[in-house]
């Protein structure tokens, strides 16, 4: 078997143009072969959706079965796959075995997206004036309050599963609590995706470390509810799986857990792009503006094969 006979056995027949092989596309499905792929270079795209990578690797762990991917690492001398190829099966195998995780919001959970606000939410609205947060965020969001019970006195932020149920939430002080955070017990964060119900992973993923982070960072934005991502975590997983582009913009005090992050990602072959946040203390205290407009820097200065050579990254 060679690379060609693996790629034909996941993507389909295919006819030779020059340098480049031209199979359908498995993404947009278009009728004529408009997918091109030149293994001589190791990278390949669509001239209909314009979907595109730099090892067609990725279409085979996408696309492919895990015996798929270690056969295509037999040929594969440009990027050292194998560990992740050895490992993809023990990532996955239990996806469909676990049953999504499911939660109920706390009962005094009252909504904050409405224009009218009631008195007794008068005080957790102007918190979130103060952070920036509109009504259509709070409407995107889902954002809430209590003022009775064991959240009392707390914004509620809650997380929905790609089903539609609450599998999370954040509940953070806006009256000065001791402790600016108090979540809900017994759900594994690893186990979960914040609002997985409102991603999609085959758009670019912008990756962050909190809630008011993603709000900041806009939709298509998840929190990690901290500053690590393992394999074992069902964000990278997915993200994997789906071969998802990633901006990652962590905290500033959080140089050696982004690091690790990336090179996680560059194992997998993910392309990731960082996200300068230095000058602020998390995405959360930059305007929408600020932001986007180092997003769009990073795409510029993080070209994928120069952060893979200043990262030395090796398997």
């Amino acid at each position: 078997m060679s690379k060609l006979q693996v790629l034909k056995d996941v993507l389909g027949s295919y006819h030779i143009s020059g340098a480049e092989h031209l199979f359908s596309c498995p993404y947009c499905k278009h009728h004529k072969r408009k997918m091109s792929i030149n293994l001589d270079r190791g990278k390949w795209k669509c001239w209909i959706c314009d979907k595109a990578g730099n090892n067609p690797s990725s279409l085979i762990r996408k696309f492919g079965s895990t015996s798929a991917l270690r056969e295509w690492q037999k040929y594969d001398d440009r990027t050292d796959l194998s560990s992740a190829a050895d490992e993809l099966e023990n990532l996955f195998i239990t996806e469909h075995e676990e049953e999504e995780i499911k939660i109920d919001l706390p009962k005094e959970y009252q909504s904050l997206a409405r224009k009218e606000c009631p008195v007794s939410g008068i005080a957790a609205k102007s918190y979130l004036n103060k952070r920036r947060i509109t009504l259509s965020d709070a409407l995107y969001w889902k954002i809430g309050y209590c003022t009775r019970g064991e959240y009392e006195g707390r914004i509620i932020i809650p997380s929905f599963n790609k089903d539609g149920y609450p599998n999370y939430f954040i509940a953070r002080t806006y009256q000065g609590h001791w402790k600016k955070y108090l979540n809900p017990t017994g759900t594994p964060k690893s186990k979960i995706i914040f609002n997985e119900l409102y991603l999609d992973f085959n758009k670019p993923l912008t990756i962050v470390e909190g809630v008011f982070d993603a709000i900041v960072a806009g939709q298509n934005s998840v929190p990690l509810l901290g500053s690590t991502l393992r394999k074992n975590h069902r964000l990278f997983q997915e993200i994997v799986k789906n071969d998802t582009i990633v901006y990652l913009a962590l905290d500033p005090d959080a140089h050696k857990k982004q690091t690790d992050i990336v090179k996680l990602f560059l194992q997998y072959g993910i392309k990731t792009y960082i996200i300068d946040t230095s000058g602020f203390a998390d995405v959360g205290e930059m305007t929408r503006g600020q932001f986007n407009k180092r997003k769009r820097a990073s795409k510029v200065a993080n070209d994928f094969y120069l952060l893979y050579e200043s990262l030395s990254f090796g398997v």
